[in-house]
């Protein structure tokens, strides 16, 4: 038997992002068999995961959170899981060499088969005027445009399980010989519901979330009244929440209260994405009012996801704003007695050519992979970690 447990206090709170699943009865029993599978993470592993959050939060850590904008099913292979997992050493062994600190490394991995989208449906690009509903990660349908591949299928969130815990396995084979400090651990947005409820477990320590070891909330799904919140309010993972221009002094206040009532150091984690053109003028305030009357915060940065736009056909970020929000978050904390803690990145091992710089004319997407947004390549995930760096 596995010690499962029921959220209560989801129940009539609204929850936004959620696919509609033309089969609830079979959601239903997706759900009551993902409640009866063993856990993916341990409560073992989150405790160990924030010891290194702890120093985080106290400026004696810096912390690398990153990886696909959505994973896909068949890369849930040894190979290519010990490439992403090298990569994200590989960039925090940076941090820890250009900093003297220690670094945590938190991949967007082993879970990050869910995707919010701005709308729920998608046109064709070649210009039929079709439409289809929007591709909202594997764990819901497929990228394809066809009618069949775009409807949302109830088992492919217990395919998200098996690839979940075949990346895991490869995960904790890169742990053999490192320290706690020194591993990879795995996050990704608490996003379907169906999939997080039924893998919230109890444990020693309290009721904790076995899907990851970290999870986040996003930008869509914040609200303080939302049943994303009340999910993260009911486990004791280390916690990220997405803030991007929407965001209010007040609201950043109230989301730290609610989700680090206890104040400890290192449960949650700010991810601010307002854009290079919004940084400066919305980011001060909100820091201000939280060092101010708000719980204790870790502030990364996650510099791509307010830069986004569209360029020769293709979802793109340009390097130099991507750079610029770096080095505006950067001294907006410094400058109020807060830690930048680090960054938060879409990124991958491969030479893909996703995101690209301002001065490229035109632009040359050679190698575009993702099927959902840009990600940096390791040349500019190195650089972006440098450049970071170089502000501290």
């Amino acid at each position: 038997m596995h010690a499962t447990t029921t959220l209560a206090p989801l129940t009539g709170r609204t929850a936004a992002q959620q696919p509609y699943w033309p089969d609830p009865e079979a959601l239903d029993e997706v759900e009551r068999e993902l409640a009866g599978l063993p856990v993916l993470t341990t409560e073992n592993e989150v405790v160990d995961l924030m010891s290194g959050m702890d120093l985080v939060a106290r400026g004696s850590a810096l912390l690398i959170q990153g990886g696909d904008c959505a994973e896909r099913f068949h890369e849930a292979v040894p190979e290519l899981v010990r490439q992403k997992v090298d990569n994200l050493q590989g960039l925090a062994a940076i941090m820890r060499a250009g900093s003297g600190l220690s670094a945590v490394a938190v991949g967007r991995i082993a879970g990050q088969y869910g995707k919010p989208r701005s709308s729920p449906f998608e046109t064709d690009d070649s210009g039929s005027g079709r439409q289809m509903p929007s591709y909202c990660g594997d764990a819901v349908n497929e990228p394809e445009f066809e009618p069949v591949a775009r409807t949302p299928e109830p088992r492919r969130l217990l395919t998200a399980y098996t690839c979940s815990r075949l990346v895991l396995d490869e995960i904790r084979h890169s742990w053999a010989g490192r320290p706690v400090l020194e591993r990879v651990y795995a996050s990704h947005e608490l996003l379907l519901l169906p999939y997080e409820r039924p893998l919230v477990r109890r444990g020693a320590h309290g009721t904790y979330s076995s899907s990851a070891h970290f999870g986040w909330i996003g930008e869509r799904t914040r609200r303080e009244d939302s049943a994303h919140v009340a999910l993260a309010q009911a486990v004791h993972n280390p916690i990220g929440v997405k803030l991007g221009p929407s965001v209010s002094p007040c609201d950043a206040v109230a989301l730290s209260r609610s989700l680090n009532p206890d104040g400890v150091p290192g449960r949650l984690t700010f991810i601010v994405r307002f854009g290079a053109k919004d940084v400066d003028r919305l980011l001060p305030p909100v820091v201000e009012a939280v060092a101010r009357h708000g719980a204790p915060v870790v502030w990364l940065c996650d510099p791509m996801h307010g830069n986004g736009l569209k360029l020769s056909g293709h979802k793109t970020r340009l390097i130099e704003p991507m750079r610029a929000e770096i080095a505006s978050f950067t001294r907006a904390l410094r400058a109020r007695g807060q830690w930048p803690a680090g960054l938060h990145l879409e990124l991958t091992p491969d030479p893909v050519t996703e995101c690209v710089s301002e001065r490229d004319e035109p632009p040359r997407f050679t190698d575009y992979r993702s099927t959902c947004d840009p990600r940096l390549n390791p040349e500019q995930s190195a650089e972006m970690v440098s450049h970071f760096l170089s502000l501290l």
